[in-house]
């Protein structure tokens, strides 16, 4: 974000930039005792009556002698210090007793100050550090910090030694941590003992969803598309019924393509769907993924799973984009055409990408966080986060600014539909009323209906705001002021940080991401009600599984002798013969791929497989995949993968119409030797 608070500069600060931390790129020039801090910047006492997280008790200056500290001032909403959140676990990896970090929560937006909102980024970013709601400035004030993020290091002494602003790359804080571990741990002041350190993020969420992101319709399927964000996932629903089709993702963070069984995402968000082809953004893994629907496969289409540090020119064309590092994409729709519209959040700018070509190029913006309509190569956005478009206009939240703003195509040009039409960044709140006189705060997402209307995901005011044609902005559903979870009408409906609204026959479905849950409102009676899956085991999540591989390799087959059937419809039964104690894990996919007859799901231990058999058939082939656990202990799981070769003689004077295809499964943990 690196916004400035110009005044907080009039209050004296205890600290002064002593020793940039770009020291650490001269190496070897550096001497041991440029890692000693300045005695005359001691760390100042913390104030009283802080709200403290991840601790059992609140920290002091005197705890923390013997560590090297890392103070990082910061909010939520801010993509750049979203960006820092990697790096700081890196460190507390590489030196888990050396280290404490120290985030000082100082919030930008009012909802940021909420002590609960900060307890649930805590969960959803999975932060174990110490966090301080620093919602009055006074740490903040105590430090002269001046934007976000800033970072200040201390010495084992509890002296300053370091400190900037902006996003400080990890080795060049590695550099500067290692060096004052390596030289206090010579003068034996190294102390390893652990700090009252409890992260709440080992708390069971109590739902089936987890901080949903961003939602999607696809209307000629009756499906619902929804960022399944803190389970790591992509969730497929019935639209109508609310039945879970398809679950993709282990639910398990991570950039791993292939099969809907073994493909990881890490808190995927916006979405769109071309055809049998879902594109999918991920902030966290900077990278947009194409899921193949048909084929049952996830990939990556764009992006190196590494952070950029560049801000893409409005000219330049990215050919490979596969090997392009990209920046925090939060949000996807489909333009015209071959256009693929990509908010690229970490770059304050809007992308487009020809699906044809997979060029990738900038559609709007130059790059520079601000607020600023003017053209679209030379309008400033901050921080893009939700998309909608709509003949030629592109809508988008862009949350910094706290507007909603619209991308013209065919008269080159940027506006603003709702909030501030000052270049301030600072101009938020909770007011409905005309363009310029409006306020909004940190809107995510957008959406539209028929007649015109645009509809906004209002996130930090909890939210459903709609905007009519002369550009007026009106509260429809939700409270404001804190964030609660109630249904019913518009007196009485609550959310908790919508972070998207998407439009369907009347109705808005909304991402109601910190009550984890789809909320839906019937404009047609005014209500609001909650989505509830009529078969939530498919949603459910084991605790710490480990997936252990079967007794059988993909290059083991279960082979029949030649089997002479009937030609036409023909069942292949397929038939798993488990152990007691086990059954089939109903949290993964199970899947029959058979060559030239598609994909089956194995949901239970037999399945009926109707197959159309010609003359000239000569052999049913294919590869299967079985997911089970045990029965009790649902976290020890494996998998059994073999393939199938039935040889075939196909007669219309046959009369066999079933084949049996039975294996028996013996678990790794049963083998005998």
């Amino acid at each position: 974000m690196m916004k400035k608070l110009s005044y907080f500069l009039s209050i004296c600060a205890v600290l002064i930039f002593t020793f940039s931390i770009a020291i650490a790129q001269q190496g070897d020039s550096v001497s041991k005792e440029q890692f000693e801090g300045r005695t005359d910047l001691p760390l100042p006492e913390f104030p009283e009556g802080l709200d403290w997280l991840n601790v059992s008790a609140p920290l002091r200056v005197a705890d923390l002698r013997g560590k090297v500290v890392l103070f990082d001032f910061w909010t939520y909403g801010c993509i750049n210090c979203i960006h820092m959140i990697p790096t700081f676990k890196a460190l507390e990896e590489k030196y888990p007793d050396e280290l404490v970090i120290i985030g000082v929560h100082s919030a930008k937006f009012a909802n940021e100050g909420e002590t609960d909102n900060i307890r649930q980024i805590i969960l959803r970013y999975e932060i174990d550090h110490p966090i301080i709601n620093d919602s009055d400035f006074r740490v903040w004030q105590l430090y002269g910090a001046q934007a976000w993020p800033t970072i200040v290091i201390a010495d084992p002494r509890g002296n300053v030694l370091a400190a900037d602003a902006g996003e400080i790359p990890l080795d060049v804080l590695d550099t500067i941590i290692g060096g004052m571990i390596g030289y206090f741990d010579d003068l034996g002041e190294i102390d390893r003992i652990p700090l009252p350190i409890a992260p709440i993020r080992d708390e069971v969420l109590p739902s089936a969803l987890a901080f949903p992101g961003k939602i999607l319709i696809d209307a000629p399927n009756n499906r619902l598309f929804i960022a399944d964000s803190g389970h790591h996932r992509i969730i497929i629903a019935n639209l109508t019924t609310y039945e879970v089709l398809e679950v993709i993702g282990t639910g398990v963070s991570g950039l791993d393509d292939g099969d809907f069984a073994v493909a990881t995402f890490n808190q995927p968000q916006g979405m769109a769907l071309r055809g049998d082809k879902l594109y999918v953004a991920e902030a966290k893994n900077h990278v947009i993924r194409e899921i193949d629907l048909t084929n049952r496969t996830v990939e990556v289409l764009a992006g190196t799973g590494t952070r950029g540090e560049r801000i893409l020119a409005f000219t330049t064309r990215i050919t490979e984009p596969r090997a392009y590092d990209m920046r925090s994409p939060w949000d996807l729709a489909l333009g015209a055409g071959d256009t693929l519209f990509i908010a690229s959040a970490g770059t304050h700018q809007i992308w487009e990408m020809n699906l044809q070509t997979e060029v990738v190029r900038v559609s709007v913006g130059n790059g520079r966080e601000a607020m600023l309509n003017t053209k679209l190569d030379t309008s400033e956005l901050a921080q893009p986060s939700g998309l909608y478009f709509r003949d030629g206009l592109l809508y988008f939240a862009d949350s910094e600014s706290s507007t909603v703003r619209v991308a013209d195509y065919t008269n080159n040009a940027v506006m603003t539909v709702s909030g501030t039409l000052e270049n301030n960044l600072f101009q938020f709140g909770d007011v409905d009323g005309a363009v310029g006189t409006s306020r909004l705060q940190h809107p995510l997402g957008v959406t539209g209906s028929p007649d015109g209307t645009i509809y906004l995901a209002d996130t930090y005011n909890h939210k459903i705001k709609a905007v009519d044609e002369t550009l007026s902005t009106t509260t429809i559903f939700g409270l404001g002021g804190v964030g609660g979870f109630a249904d019913g009408d518009a007196q009485t409906a609550q959310f908790d940080e919508p972070a998207d609204v998407k439009y369907y026959d009347g109705k808005l479905y909304v991402a109601d991401t910190n009550n984890h849950a789809i909320r839906v409102i019937d404009l047609s009676t005014n209500r609001v009600s909650t989505v509830v899956f009529p078969n939530p085991e498919k949603l459910r999540i084991a605790q710490q599984v480990t997936v252990i591989g079967g007794n059988a390799s993909s290059a083991e087959a279960v082979i029949l002798p030649v089997q002479t059937v009937k030609a036409g419809q023909i069942d292949l039964i397929v038939r798993f013969v488990l152990p007691e104690g086990y059954k089939i894990n109903a949290q993964a996919p199970s899947f029959a791929r058979l060559d030239g007859f598609g994909n089956t799901s194995l949901t239970t231990l037999e399945t009926r497989i109707p197959l159309i058999i010609q003359i000239g058939t000569s052999a049913i082939t294919g590869e299967i995949d079985l997911f089970y656990c045990e029965s009790v202990d649902e976290s020890l799981c494996f998998i059994d993968t073999f393939r199938i070769e039935i040889p075939l003689t196909v007669s219309d004077s046959a009369e066999i119409t079933e084949i049996l295809a039975e294996r028996s499964i013996t678990p790794p943990s049963l083998n005998t030797p």
